[in-house]
């Protein structure tokens, strides 16, 4: 059976997790309990004065703020993803 997250693999995504967080950058790996995200951006919403909404616009328009150069998310954790590129401004 083929994953359903596998026409994200190799592209910039922005993944929501739950609670405060939300990982931008380039999907490599989908395993059965995690996700690794390369060249990625770990936001923490109670970080930043803006919503995680003005936040991923902000960052399809300026450009990712990388600051992982891998990190694994555990699959759980995933509340929605979506393509960089599929952002409504």
């Amino acid at each position: 059976m083929t994953d359903w997250l596998s026409p994200y693999v190799g592209k910039q995504v922005i993944a929501d997790l739950d609670e405060f967080f939300l990982v931008l950058g380039t999907l490599r790996e989908i395993g059965p309990d995690h996700l690794v995200f390369v060249d990625a951006d770990v936001h923490d919403h109670r970080e930043s004065n803006s919503t995680k909404e003005v936040y991923a616009l902000e960052s399809r328009t300026i450009g990712l703020r990388v600051n992982r150069t891998a990190v694994a998310i555990p699959r759980r954790r995933l509340v929605a993803i979506s393509l960089l590129e599929h952002l409504c401004a």
